[in-house]
């Protein structure tokens, strides 16, 4: 429970700096800053509000585009003086149409950010064309076949690791992720649900 009586205020003017991160890939979604009153409607609200300096204003993350900030969770930093909220993003997030406003990296982006994008395109194809797409076509043949390809690939796997391969592992174990991917797709569950149970099973 955020105790609203720590925060410290006046580093900036009566501003808190507020980090927004995905609740489920830990990407940065964005910087605002709140007021007082911005921090009560967010948590009484359950979304982002933020202050705008320039407009001197509330103003909902959303409010015009609809692609709200929902808060899961929330945290203050050691010093009382920025808080990260843990969010569920109800669309792209960043006004140019990127899921984050920090999304011009100089390298590749991070690999957590990455196999969340995966699983969600993975996801988007259902229902599409299977002439146009290999995912779409094991949809389309069923969750009996889609478990076959995850059974072949472990054993793939399997036998690759045994032999010591490394690269023959990588390769196999990169198309096992893929096809427990669609597995776990067809069956309405996703790697958050997988996480919550290896959670469940090892905090503490």
């Amino acid at each position: 429970m955020l105790n609203l009586t720590q925060i410290n205020w006046q580093k900036i003017d009566n501003l808190l700096p507020v980090i927004v991160q995905h609740i489920q890939t830990c990407e940065v979604l964005m910087l605002g800053y709140m007021n007082q009153a911005a921090l009560e409607k967010t948590l009484n609200e359950k979304r982002v509000t933020f202050y705008s300096r320039t407009k001197q204003r509330l103003w909902t993350k959303g409010e015009n585009s609809g692609h709200f900030l929902n808060v899961m969770d929330m945290s203050l930093d050691c010093d009382n003086d920025s808080l990260l909220i843990l969010a569920e993003p109800m669309g792209n997030t960043c006004h140019t149409g990127a899921e984050s406003c920090f999304h011009q990296f100089e390298k590749s982006e991070p690999d957590w950010i990455f196999f969340s994008k995966l699983e969600r395109l993975i996801a988007s194809r259902k229902g599409v064309d299977p002439q146009t797409s290999y995912t779409a076509q094991l949809y389309a043949k069923g969750t009996k076949r889609i478990a076959q390809k995850v059974g072949e690939e472990g054993v793939e796997t399997a036998l690759a690791a045994t032999v010591k391969d490394r690269e023959e592992t990588i390769c196999e174990a990169a198309d096992l992720a893929y096809h427990l991917t669609v597995l776990l797709q067809d069956a309405g569950l996703s790697w958050a649900d997988v996480i919550s149970k290896l959670k469940e099973r090892h905090t503490g």
